[in-house]
């Protein structure tokens, strides 16, 4: 069974079929929100587009806290099931998760079908995540620290050395940190400097 994975780098496409233009966008997104940020800048800069259809697949928790996977999609005015599902079974073909992708398409005047439009829609976004970076879903935890001005290089170092980054940070007595980095390696870090905190 392959892992399910994620994109490092955002992919881009476009192609005309038929004389309609359709332009693709990748990127990853962490949250439902996320995903809205990266469409209203999509349908910002193609303003003058006929549709932007899209898909995406989220990793988030349910209100047991259980790990559960969201897909969803939208049509964006074209016939049911020509433009978002086969985005989604784009992605869904790939395991690819924490996921956007939105094809807009600039209408050129002929009908393309609705097998052809499934095609024109789910090989745009294929294009896109071909050029897109992907590897293994890593799962990621958000945590606090709070370090002494002494361990704030070593804490550097530690967050480099496991995947991890700064999400905020504030000085005053001491140094207080809010990163994220690999579930697998949060509590080696929270250990490592919990013993030392001043």
């Amino acid at each position: 069974m392959t892992s399910m994975q994620m994109l490092t780098k955002s992919g881009f496409a476009e192609q005309t079929i038929n004389k309609s233009r359709f332009y693709a966008a990748a990127s990853y997104c962490e949250t439902e929100r996320e995903v809205g940020a990266f469409l209203r800048a999509l349908a910002a800069q193609h303003q003058n587009a006929h549709h932007l259809a899209y898909a995406f697949r989220i990793k988030t928790l349910d209100g047991l806290g259980n790990h559960m996977i969201v897909p969803r999609f939208s049509d964006a005015g074209e016939p049911s099931g020509t433009a978002g599902k086969p985005i989604l079974q784009m992605l869904e073909g790939r395991d690819l998760i924490n996921v956007a992708v939105g094809v807009i398409r600039y209408y050129g005047g002929i009908n393309l079908g609705t097998g052809g439009l499934a095609r024109a829609y789910s090989g745009t976004a294929k294009i896109a995540l071909d050029a897109a970076n992907c590897h293994d879903f890593v799962e990621m935890q958000q945590i606090s620290l709070t370090v002494s001005y002494k361990q704030v290089d070593e804490l550097t170092r530690a967050l480099a050395k496991h995947n991890g980054q700064v999400l905020e940070k504030t000085f005053d007595e001491a140094a207080h940190f809010v990163v994220k980095l690999p579930v697998t390696q949060a509590q080696k870090l929270v250990q490592q400097f919990a013993r030392r905190i001043i």
